[in-house]
């Protein structure tokens, strides 16, 4: 038998134990109720109670077990598994039948079991993160042994070539040179021309739509600005390329610059407008969350709306305005799609936007596609470099919780 003709009748048979143990569990809590006995619950309570502990059960051996399959390529057919679940089902089922009783607090007891399950979430989250960095750190490893980690992070030129050459047979890969300086230099031109864009615009949207905009403006311009956030970035990309990048040239053209086609200009101002509703929806709900008491106050003291907003409001909401800052640039350094269709693939150490470059995801993406062996140093490379990715992006993340941390003491302090 099929193993998804399996994993439909485990479904329907703990659909059934389910449902039976939910009248069960009533059917008995309401019996006992109506005899005249004080019960610390309602029979709907002791049902929930019986479900919970006829299928929570079985799901956690079911998962358990197929974890196990998955990690250390146990041999455990598939029917016993869920044979095994369902057994565990019925005993779940009679021993919560038995703790249906006038002394017994089903309301804690089903407290208890969403506590868990919620810590469960929580370390599931935890546990991703920590398997994502031991992935990267263990084949990060294997490339450092191959090439040194300090001409990796100070390293000029990006050419793989011969790492390439070296995994088809045809020579040692002496060749090939990793420095990474060029890929991170464009990503943080690329990232720091769209923050240029998407902060300031942002933010302003944030407060005329929270602070000047009457209801019926902000009813239609908060969504079609957040529909920015809906579209794709293919399709970003494609108006970066076709427009943006030839908009580019001609601008610089009549200045009397050069200006590639591919360039870090048009990629960035794109990605700038694609992160603008990020910045915009989260920095306006910051802003209407301070207290209406703090505008109140200051108008009463004279000020202005715009010294108002300027010298109260905006203070008041910077740890979060912060925060939406630090989430646009976190898309924008991951960012992939608008760059390779706009700024190009070639590693350009240069201080010139309007030349070519290109990023970090975007090397990351070029080593692990294509024909190259997992074994070859530019295939391990991608995990080098998502480690130091990851360890930048660690650094900015706690300089900004500092920098949050700070504020709030001094605002506190200030207002005391």
């Amino acid at each position: 038998m099929q193993t998804n003709q399996l994993l439909l009748m485990f479904c329907g048979a703990l659909l059934l134990l389910g449902l039976l143990a939910f009248f069960a569990g009533r059917s008995k809590a309401a019996r006992l109720r109506g005899a005249g006995t004080v019960m610390f619950a309602q029979p709907e309570q002791y049902a929930w109670f019986t479900v919970l502990s006829t299928a929570g059960p079985a799901v956690l051996v079911g998962a358990l077990g197929a974890l196990v399959l998955l990690l250390l390529g146990a041999d455990i057919p598939t029917l016993y598994l869920l044979a095994a679940s369902l057994v565990v089902a019925a005993i779940g089922l009679t021993v919560s039948l038995a703790q249906v009783r006038p002394d017994f607090h089903a309301r804690q007891a089903i407290e208890r079991v969403i506590r868990l399950t919620l810590a469960g979430a929580a370390l599931i989250s935890i546990f991703t993160t920590f398997g994502i960095l031991f992935s990267i750190i263990s084949e990060a490893l294997r490339f450092f042994q191959m090439h040194s980690f300090w001409e990796f992070i100070t390293g000029t030129t990006w050419n793989p070539g011969a790492s390439f050459l070296a995994s088809a047979g045809r020579g040692d890969g002496s060749g090939a040179e990793f420095g990474s300086v060029p890929l991170f230099a464009g990503t943080f031109m690329i990232t720091a021309i769209a923050m240029l864009v998407a902060v300031p615009i942002g933010l302003l949207s944030a407060i005329y739509m929270s602070e000047y905009a009457p209801r019926n403006v902000r009813t239609i311009a908060k969504p079609v600005l957040e529909v920015l956030a809906g579209i794709p970035t293919v399709v970003y990309g494609f108006f970066a390329a076709i427009t943006v990048a030839p908009l580019i040239v001609n601008i610089a053209g009549f200045f009397g610059l050069d200006a590639s086609y591919n360039n870090a200009v048009a990629p960035g101002v794109v990605m700038g407008v694609m992160i603008i509703p990020f910045i915009s929806s989260l920095s306006d709900d910051v802003i209407n969350s301070v207290p209406d008491s703090m505008r109140q106050g200051s108008l009463a003291l004279g000020m202005t709306k715009g010294e108002t907003i300027r010298d109260v409001v905006v203070p008041a909401a910077l740890p979060g305005i912060i925060s939406a800052a630090l989430l646009g640039m976190s898309r924008a350094l991951g960012e992939t799609m608008i760059v390779v269709m706009a700024a190009g693939m070639r590693p350009n150490l240069t201080a010139n936007p309007l030349e070519d470059m290109t990023t970090v995801t975007v090397r990351i993406v070029a080593a692990l596609t294509g024909d190259q062996e997992f074994e070859s140093a530019e295939t391990l490379s991608a995990f080098a470099l998502g480690l130091v990715l990851f360890i930048v992006t660690l650094s900015l993340n706690l300089v900004s919780v500092l920098m949050i941390r700070r504020f709030r003491e001094k605002y506190r302090v200030n207002n005391l």
